[in-house]
């Protein structure tokens, strides 16, 4: 039996390789987690967008909070199974009225992983309806595997390396993915997706979360670590990562650090692959 998951919502994620709405967390649960966020942004003078936006699991006991709640995991175990790491997390915030998107990609160009298998749970902070720019995906097209990307410079693009499909892709049919605050929604690592700007009176905020079964590796020659958030370790394919204790402090952004960087050394070892064919 299903944790979380309708077998409808199960087999919607094999057809269409998404599942959108999933209800999680209180509006109050949830203002609380974003009060924390913005905060922490104003004590710093900088807010946590490109460049800044990584693991922030590592960094933050709130963001800890999330990735391990039953309220997730329990959904995310209905797909991938009881032994899970989380890979890696990205914060995704749009502020009202500016010209920041996510151009159209798969997840799993730079992540290296073998198989292909992980799942992002794009958990809402605030709402996020179409005028704020919410996921819009093309349904099936994670039957199609890993396609070609190209690189572009564009300080807009909120993807860190600036990845987009290369090529003519069929993109006439697509869903938008609408979620409210404390909702969230699962996407498999090659369905071909994008987000617009945002043109709400809000900001748009919410946490990408990629979890892989244990057994799935990272093929990269640089080592990663990846925490694991539920089940067994039976594997050894990734260095552990340390859980926060305090928020954002001296040994949270020692650790933050080496696991950012490591990250972003496996990230650019795939530059040369056949995925990443031609620089803009």
């Amino acid at each position: 039996m299903p944790k979380k998951l309708t077998p409808a919502q199960i087999e919607g994620y094999a057809r269409d390789g998404y599942v959108c709405p999933v209800d999680a967390f209180s509006p109050e649960r949830t203002r609380a987690w974003r009060d924390r966020l913005e905060a922490f942004e104003r004590a710093q003078g900088q807010k946590l967008t490109r460049g800044h936006n990584f693991k922030p699991h590592l960094l933050f006991p709130w963001v800890d909070e999330i990735v391990h709640s039953p309220e997730v995991l329990d959904a995310v175990e209905d797909l991938i199974g009881p032994d899970i790491r989380l890979f890696h997390l990205s914060v995704w915030p749009k502020d009202a009225g500016s010209g920041a998107y996510v151009s159209w990609h798969q997840d799993a160009t730079y992540f290296a992983l073998e198989p292909a298998c992980h799942v992002t749970a794009w958990v809402a902070l605030s709402d996020a309806p179409v005028e704020a720019g919410c996921m819009e995906v093309v349904p099936g097209s994670h039957k199609l595997g890993q396609l070609p990307h190209a690189e572009m410079q564009d300080p807009e693009n909120l993807l860190s390396r600036g990845q987009e499909l290369a090529g003519n892709f069929d993109r006439s049919q697509t869903a938008f993915m609408p979620v409210k605050a404390g909702q969230f929604s699962l996407h498999h690592t090659h369905l071909v997706h994008n987000s617009r700007p945002n043109r709400s009176n809000d900001r748009r905020i919410g946490l990408g979360i990629s979890y892989i079964p244990t057994w799935a590796r990272c093929t990269s020659p640089t080592r990663v670590s990846a925490m694991l958030v539920r089940g067994e370790e039976k594997y050894g394919h990734f260095d552990d990562e340390r859980r926060p204790v305090q928020e954002a402090g001296p040994e949270e952004r020692a650790f933050h650090a080496e696991a950012v960087d490591r990250f972003r050394r496996m990230n650019t070892e795939q530059t040369d692959n056949k995925v990443a064919v031609v620089k803009r």
